[in-house]
């Protein structure tokens, strides 16, 4: 199947010029977001697969990489790939080399899910921890045996924090290790760092919980460590103030973040990636705040995600809404993308039923033009 692309052919707009990211000339403004397809081997080795599958992507002026778990406690999905094993290492290291020799830019995406797991999925067996033991109502966890019913999740002890914050750090260090042009640190869409974040999943009582300066601070202390690694401007992170996904959300985000971003400004960071709306639903849901008000706080790049169409990134740019555009499904069946958005040839859809697991099929194979 192929559906038309939005606009004839792309003229009269910056989207497909150069642009600065960092120490980077980026080719085009359009990145290939983050896509979880459940490809690595059980110990989260990636491989020539992934390879194989970046590479043909890799027109996009950034790649930034499937979310990638610093430990195997920061694990939710089956097949996920790591990044704290010299074998991870490795396997990373031939999706980075055939990016490059392709003339592309990728990024690893830093990824610890908490509650989002299950004991299957965890080391011995385990619960999945959390800021707080509050269970994501309604949701279920991709499982070697199937969906299960996610569980109550164990409150991270206060010393046990520092441990994860180090996590971060080391997977920030084998990313380095592994090739990559830098990193983003996942603090979006109801998973571990958000969790911290959002008053609905963080009843802490400690230094931890309660204030907004509280509830911001492993956020701030994983971007120093990541920043220590790296330096500013090789750094990236993804926020959803407004996203509903895996049970999370916020009684008031507006100052959560405005207060993360200002906090955030003295490490320089090369972008800020905003999920607009509800993750993968509506752009603009009921009581959102001006995500705008974040753009205008940040003394960086801003990076524009959900539901993007060709259009809506030409209109994006013609209004200095983003800097950067991230299309996710579309690459997922047009390895191509940069060139069909250029000349307005139509896009393919993608197998829904082979997003998840499974082999080449519906991942390497879909033909360019």
């Amino acid at each position: 199947m192929s559906q038309p692309s939005a606009v004839a052919v792309a003229t009269d707009t910056d989207l497909f010029d150069p642009v600065r990211l960092g120490p980077y000339e980026l080719a085009n403004r359009i990145v290939m977001a983050p896509l979880t397809r459940s490809r690595a081997d059980d110990a989260g080795v990636p491989g020539e697969l992934q390879a194989t599958y970046y590479a043909q992507r890799a027109s996009a002026g950034l790649i930034i990489s499937e979310a990638t778990n610093i430990s195997p406690q920061g694990k939710g999905y089956i097949r996920t790939p790591g990044i704290w094993s010299k074998e991870q290492v490795e396997g990373w290291k031939l999706t980075t080399s055939a990016v490059h020799a392709k003339g592309g830019r990728i990024f690893l995406q830093l990824w610890h899910v908490g509650r989002v797991s299950h004991p299957d999925l965890q080391p011995g067996g385990a619960l999945p921890v959390a800021p707080s033991a509050v269970r994501a109502e309604h949701q279920q966890a991709y499982t070697y045996e199937g969906f299960k019913p996610m569980v109550t999740p164990r409150a991270l002890e206060m010393a046990e924090i520092s441990g994860i914050v180090a996590d971060y750090a080391r997977g920030a260090k084998n990313a380095m290790e592994a090739g990559f042009d830098g990193v983003e640190i996942h603090a979006a869409n109801g998973y571990l760092l958000q969790q911290f974040l959002s008053d609905k999943t963080n009843k802490r009582t400690d230094r931890y919980g309660g204030s907004i300066e509280n509830r911001t601070r492993i956020v701030v202390e994983v971007v120093a460590a990541v920043t220590k690694v790296w330096g500013g401007d090789r750094v990236g992170i993804r926020l959803s103030p407004l996203t509903k996904f895996a049970d999370i959300g916020d009684s008031n985000p507006e100052p959560v973040y405005l207060s993360l971003i200002e906090q955030l400004n003295p490490f320089k960071l090369a972008y800020i990636h905003v999920i607009e709306g509800d993750t993968g639903g509506e752009r603009h849901p009921p009581g959102a705040f001006d995500l705008q008000k974040l753009r205008r706080a940040f003394n960086g790049l801003c990076m524009a995600n959900n539901n993007y169409t060709l259009e809506l990134a030409i209109e994006a740019r013609a209004q200095n809404s983003a800097d950067l555009i991230c299309f996710g499904r579309p690459f997922i069946s047009n390895p191509d993308l940069v060139e069909r958005l250029r000349s307005g040839a139509p896009l393919a859809s993608p197998d829904p039923n082979t997003f998840y697991a499974g082999d080449a099929h519906g991942y390497i194979d879909y033909p360019r033009l």
